[in-house]
């Protein structure tokens, strides 16, 4: 049996890494709601997203906390031009149409990053990258603290934008019927186009708050999607706290799979959990029944 300071620490990882999933899975939840597809490209735009961090630093000298005010409105006007220029001419109004044009802009940005940036794999170096943390009897690297703070911080001004301002009522209003929301006045297409652009700015504050302690190479974003999807699906299609708490279930999984199984095996545990809701609870931890 292993020693409980070693599965607090296991844990708090786990949390720590969670919240950042929670924020990608996030930005995804936004663009699934509002839009009601799945957007392939959200793995490539995170990996724009961390190239952009990655050049600030080296190129700029930029500390990737401090790049924040530029990457995130940086992703904002990306998504915003993406939604507006090329995914809503191209799709002709059609869901298949979405799917397909997002599957090809993920492979444009792939194979662009590979052309600007070959295939090797880059990281940062800062002053607070191998900084630790006492937090009881476990040692957690600042970085993940900083990035745990952030991405809850983050995600509860996505909630509050949602919940409480005017654009968040349009959003919430074009989700749930976009013929009405049009008949009232609401110019569905911007508001399409916002909900994709800050589904990206979400991605650009994952960034900031991941490239300190990760690295980025053209290829860094299927891995991510892949855990995002999972964290929709389990807290439920469209629902935002269910997209934040299964984000910081998932991150828990992972670590302690990782534990048990070996850092190689740790995700297998992420993807029973997918299996089982899709089998015993489709609609997911927070979704309703259809």
């Amino acid at each position: 049996m292993l020693d409980p300071s070693i599965l607090f620490s296991s844990v708090l990882n786990g949390l720590t890494t969670g919240a950042v999933y929670a924020l990608i899975a996030l930005g995804l939840t936004l663009i699934y709601g509002v839009l009601h597809i799945i957007n392939f490209a959200h793995g490539a735009s995170l990996m724009l997203a961390l190239y952009a961090v990655y050049m600030l630093k080296e190129r700029l000298g930029i500390d990737p906390y401090l790049a924040l005010p530029i990457v995130v409105p940086g992703m904002f006007v990306l998504g915003y031009a993406l939604q507006r220029i090329i995914i809503n001419r191209a799709s002709h109004g059609k869901d298949e149409n979405i799917l397909l044009v997002t599957l090809g802009l993920s492979i444009v940005m792939e194979n662009l990053a590979l052309l600007l940036f070959k295939s090797d794999t880059r990281t940062i170096d800062t002053a607070y990258t191998l900084t630790t943390v006492a937090i009881g009897p476990a040692m957690i690297a600042l970085p993940k603290l900083v990035a745990f703070a952030g991405a809850l911080v983050v995600s509860g001004i996505l909630l509050w934008i949602v919940g409480r301002t005017d654009l968040g009522r349009a959003i919430r209003a074009v989700a749930k019927e976009k013929h009405g929301a049009k008949l009232m006045g609401i110019d569905v297409d911007h508001v399409y186009a916002m909900s994709f652009g800050i589904g990206l700015a979400c991605l650009g504050a994952a960034a900031c708050f991941l490239l300190p302690a990760y690295y980025v190479n053209p290829q860094v974003g299927s891995g991510f999607v892949l855990v995002a999807f999972t964290v929709v699906v389990l807290g439920g299609m469209g629902s935002f706290g269910g997209a934040l708490v299964g984000g910081l279930l998932v991150g828990v999984v992972e670590s302690l799979g990782g534990l048990y199984l070996g850092e190689s095996l740790g995700q297998i545990g992420i993807f029973v959990i997918f299996i089982a809701v899709l089998l015993f609870r489709p609609q997911g931890l927070f979704g309703a029944k259809a």
